[in-house]
């Protein structure tokens, strides 16, 4: 049974008869307009979801986690124990979630402990939207949908969205949080069930998110998964066109030919990585291509696709150093961006470019080497003395020394930065000393 905004819902298979097919023209249908989700009938949130409850949780959004005990002895005096506790619980979350959600969304949304581990970064659901928006469907199927993050974003493109999980609690939370967030009325189901039970015959595209963490942390076989990855391979290839998450450090060869891999990046870090398929073909702004790797930073939204290029060749390092961002070590597509900079490695094992000439690109961190030097902290330090810097960013690759360890030992001080790399250079312990580079002509 789908949840509907007035009245609880079981936990059940829900089945659907009939195909459905891609084009504008198909309709869907929509749930009613039924104003803001207040009704207490929902057996987890629905105390939070009362005027009392609202009210709790907007007196509640700038408290100190630190101050809590006083903050519940006060309020458990004007309202039930049982739901100060619940309101003090959705206010923590809602805290932490801003990172994830940003301060608007966030502060409306609410989450489950699992569940805000495990959602996907509002700015990653919204490029995948986009990328679903492009390549077609009106309809996509959000198994293991998790409290809403990628169903909201789905919603907000205008897709159809039929969201699936096999817990109550999250499946509730998925529902509530697309009716509050989203504007207008969303169309979306929700329901509750194993989504390895659930019936996509008329499923027109798949978006899959498998559990990746498990009572003792994160969860590396894709096969553990729930459900495990081959399951979801095949869904995808039986519905023809959907998206499939997966951990940004899945092996290459673990990755079926037939579909293409993209990892992404927010900021700088790498947030996970996804697996395309579209049997409709490259008719989109943002194609599929099997077997193709790509690399899409955010929040630019630059793409990088392989080439099929050489691993780059061993060079000494020159005047620029070139840090690639994660995403594109990850999708193994630093010899593009090499190719592309001129440039080669420091060393055949470490992701690092160097080049004789400062070029833009948006793939790589570029820095100005000044010194190079054999590892030696006492030669460190006594160069950091001499220039006067008290400011010193470490950065590592192929170096056994953490940086915290390196800064308690040099003890930087002055007015001037630095950044220090600890590296290896043709296969010898080495520090590279520079800054970061200024804008190429």
């Amino acid at each position: 049974m789908s949840y509907s905004l007035h009245g609880a819902a079981s936990c059940q298979r829900r089945s659907r008869s009939g195909p459905r097919h891609r084009g504008p023209g198909r309709t869907v249908p929509r749930l009613a307009d039924n104003g803001r989700v207040n009704d207490v009938s929902f057996p987890h949130l629905g105390p939070l979801l009362g005027d009392e409850g609202q009210a709790l949780l907007a007196a509640l959004r700038d408290y100190d986690p630190a101050k809590e005990l006083a903050v519940a002895t006060r309020l458990r005096r004007e309202h039930p124990a049982e739901l100060v506790s619940a309101a003090l619980g959705q206010a923590r979350l809602r805290q932490r979630a801003v990172a994830k959600f940003g301060e608007e969304d966030a502060y409306r949304m609410y989450f489950t402990p699992n569940g805000i581990e495990q959602a996907t970064r509002a700015s990653v659901a919204a490029y995948r939207a986009g990328r679903f928006r492009d390549i077609g469907p009106v309809e996509v199927t959000d198994l293991c949908c998790g409290i809403g993050g990628d169903a909201i974003a789905l919603a907000r493109e205008g897709f159809f969205v039929q969201a699936v999980d096999r817990d109550p609690l999250t499946a509730e939370t998925a529902l509530v949080n697309v009716h509050t967030v989203v504007e207008g009325t969303p169309l979306m189901t929700v329901t509750c069930a194993d989504v390895m039970e659930y019936d996509l015959s008329g499923s027109e595209s798949l978006f899959i998110d498998p559990a990746r963490r498990a009572g003792r942390g994160r969860i590396f076989d894709p096969e553990a998964y729930s459900p495990p990855l081959s399951w979801a391979i095949e869904k995808v290839r039986e519905v023809g066109t959907g998206a499939i998450k997966i951990a940004p450090g899945i092996p290459h060869e673990l990755i079926p030919e037939d579909f293409e891999a993209e990892w992404i990046s927010d900021g700088g870090d790498v947030k996970e990585a996804v697996l395309w398929r579209d049997d409709q073909g490259p008719t989109s702004p943002s194609p599929v291509v099997p077997g193709a790797r790509r690399a899409t930073l955010l929040p630019s939204g630059a793409t990088l696709t392989g080439r099929g290029l050489p691993d780059p060749q061993v060079r000494k390092v020159g005047r620029f150093l070139y840090e690639p961002d994660g995403a594109v070590i990850r999708a193994h597509l630093v010899a593009e961006v090499a190719a592309d900079l001129d440039g080669g490695l420091i060393d055949a094992t470490i992701a690092y470019i160097t080049a004789d000439e400062l070029r833009p690109t948006p793939y790589a961190t570029a820095y100005e080497i000044t010194d190079e030097l054999p590892f030696n902290l006492k030669k460190l330090k006594a160069l950091l003395r001499e220039r006067e810097v008290g400011i010193l960013t470490v950065k590592k690759r192929g170096s056994a020394v953490e940086p915290e360890e390196l800064r308690r030992k040099v003890k930087p001080s002055g007015p001037n930065a630095a950044t220090v790399f600890l590296t290896r250079v043709a296969g010898a312990p080495t520090m590279l000393i520079g800054g970061p580079a200024g804008t190429a002509d």
